[in-house]
């Protein structure tokens, strides 16, 4: 759902955008219809009916169409708040910022994943924003248990993301230090819209870290270079702006820390991935663990 500080943000940027247009259509508005007021009043020649030549004033067309907007954000905002989640959130934040979540997208990919790794999803540890919906999703799947973790602070989640937290499934923890879990604690680590926050001084010590703790494999999604960058509701909750760094960055920066691409996993998931017609919005990377 559509947090209080990132509702109020939403509705104040509307605000200034039809306090700063609004008045000028207004002045223009008035501007014309004096003017054919007069140009009429020249033609009559005549003060008799001055006064049915200053109708009601109509109000401005583009102030309607203001205020069903204005309106209509505000029904979708209060169904979003009371939507019991958080997915809508980023769904939200998404259509209205034009940018991409990779969270969204590993509930998506989760049976493809299935496809991929088999028996390996046995056990699996999601870690990024929204890791509630996705261990929700993936704890569907047969066979499968889910933990995840949150990287930064939960607010507005629903009773089910409560429940999580309160039994120890999911954890909000920072993930720039160690991970509170043993090496090889899950089959397979998924990690989402966490790591293109960091800078590379803490990418040296977080992805190692978490390679730490997976024992077959470890899937990292990231955005694609020109993406949406981050807005201001987006910079209130993760402190800087998401860095988008190409292909070509990420495998020079898996071999210089010494982590391998899982060439049999990614061939395996691109032909899963051809057979549904599913082309990814987010790279994915598949590694292998650094055990």
């Amino acid at each position: 759902m559509i947090s209080r500080s990132n509702f109020k943000l939403l509705i104040h940027g509307i605000s200034d955008f039809l306090f700063q247009v609004l008045p000028a259509h207004y002045n223009w508005t008035t501007m014309n219809r004096r003017a054919n007021t007069a140009r009429r009043f020249a033609d009559s020649g005549s003060l008799a009916f001055v006064g049915s030549l200053h109708p009601k004033s109509r109000p401005s067309p583009l102030l309607s169409v203001g205020l069903v907007v204005v309106g209509a954000l505000l029904i979708i905002g209060y169904m979003y708040h009371g939507s019991g989640g958080r997915s809508g959130d980023l769904a939200a934040l998404n259509r209205l910022d034009g940018g991409v979540s990779c969270t969204l997208e590993v509930q998506k990919i989760i049976p493809i994943l299935k496809k991929t790794y088999g028996d390996s999803m046995r056990k699996v540890l999601h870690v990024g924003p929204d890791t509630c919906s996705v261990v929700s999703q993936l704890v569907k799947e047969e066979d499968t248990e889910a933990w995840g973790v949150e990287p930064y602070e939960l607010d507005d989640v629903d009773g089910n993301c409560k429940s999580l937290v309160r039994k120890g499934i999911v954890r909000v923890a920072d993930i720039k230090f160690p991970l509170p879990y043993r090496a090889k604690s899950f089959s397979l680590v998924i990690v989402s819209d966490a790591l293109d926050y960091l800078s590379p001084k803490y990418l040296n010590t977080t992805v190692p870290e978490l390679a730490r703790v997976a024992a077959d494999g470890l899937v990292l999604l990231s955005g694609q270079p020109g993406q949406q960058r981050a807005k201001v509701a987006e910079l209130s909750k993760f402190g800087r702006p998401a860095k988008r760094r190409s292909s070509t960055w990420w495998i020079r920066f898996f071999i210089q820390n010494g982590i391998h691409e899982n060439e049999t996993a990614t061939k395996k998931f691109e032909q899963a991935a051809a057979k549904k017609s599913y082309e990814s919005t987010c790279q994915v990377f598949h590694l292998k663990p650094s055990h």
